[in-house]
């Protein structure tokens, strides 16, 4: 590992100043999990990081907000989003993920902001907080801006965050009335990346569904929202017929991809099972989280 400048701004728009540059290999640095086994690996080289330490009083905060949803610091440590009562309140779905998300080590260290930001398709998270309805709130040298949570990611690896920006904040909406689940499949321990990551919410009124928001990562190039599924699904009584149906349409939007956790086609039959799945544990116990 080649050697590297480490920069302290004190504050959010300090980093961003820093931050602001045409060479591609300064980055932001929060809690630096996934980074530093870019690092190791010689995947990457910074030339120089930015630690976000500095902003970490203002930004780490989870606090309920007026309209009962939720903000979540980008500075938050994964493990106290998985300890919030707030959240198990608000979002308890959120609280049953985190406890298969990586280890307690990583969870311990890892961020909110730095978890979103990194783009991996294979992260828990983002699925289910696109569930949700969750937006990001982002700040940069051109001001700030919301994104929905599916709309942050653009590729492989890949996000919509322009030069010098930063999540600065989570932003999940109001649940009352949804239901929701978060379904993993992994070849390895329990804990481990997934070959599919199916995050589901439903609203359900008189006897019908009144709107889904149906989410699949992990299988694809990049986290999907499954507008076809949810659409299948939509206005009908739940059941193993909907749910099939559902499942269906589902199998034919998703652009499923190759890669050591299986190939295409297996993930293809993964994602007509756990969508099934998901449903039926959301729906669960008269629809409760």
């Amino acid at each position: 590992m080649r050697g590297f400048e480490l920069v302290h701004p004190a504050s959010l728009g300090e980093a961003i100043e820093i931050l602001d540059t045409e060479d591609a290999s300064v980055r932001p640095w929060s809690g630096g999990t996934a980074l530093m086994l870019m690092m190791k690996t010689g995947v990457f080289q910074p030339s120089r990081l930015v630690c976000l330490g500095g902003t970490e009083n203002s930004y780490a905060a989870i606090v309920a907000t007026p309209d009962g949803g939720l903000r979540i610091g980008a500075m938050a440590t994964l493990t106290s989003v998985e300890y919030s009562a707030e959240v198990m309140r608000v979002a308890p779905v959120i609280t049953r993920a985190m406890k298969r998300l990586s280890n307690v080590r990583v969870r311990n260290v890892a961020r909110i902001g730095g978890n979103l930001a990194h783009g991996d398709p294979h992260m828990d998270l983002p699925p289910v907080l696109s569930s949700l309805g969750a937006e990001v709130s982002i700040t940069g040298p051109g001001g700030k801006r919301r994104v929905a949570v599916e709309n942050l990611f653009s590729g492989y690896y890949e996000t919509v965050l322009k030069r010098g920006e930063l999540i600065t904040d989570v932003i999940v909406p109001p649940q009352d009335g949804w239901a929701s689940a978060y379904l993993k499949c992994t070849t390895r321990s329990a804990d481990d990346w997934p070959a599919l990551g199916v995050a589901v919410s439903v609203k359900v009124e008189n006897k019908a569904v009144a709107a889904a928001r149906i989410t699949v990562a992990a299988a694809t190039e990049k986290l999907t929202r499954l507008g076809s599924a949810e659409a299948a699904l939509a206005k009908q009584e739940p059941s193993e017929a909907a749910f099939e149906r559902t499942a269906e349409a589902a199998t034919e939007e998703a652009e499923t991809i190759d890669d050591s956790r299986g190939s295409a086609a297996y993930k293809t039959a993964l994602l007509r099972v756990y969508v099934r799945r998901a449903l039926r544990q959301a729906l669960r116990n008269g629809g409760a989280q």
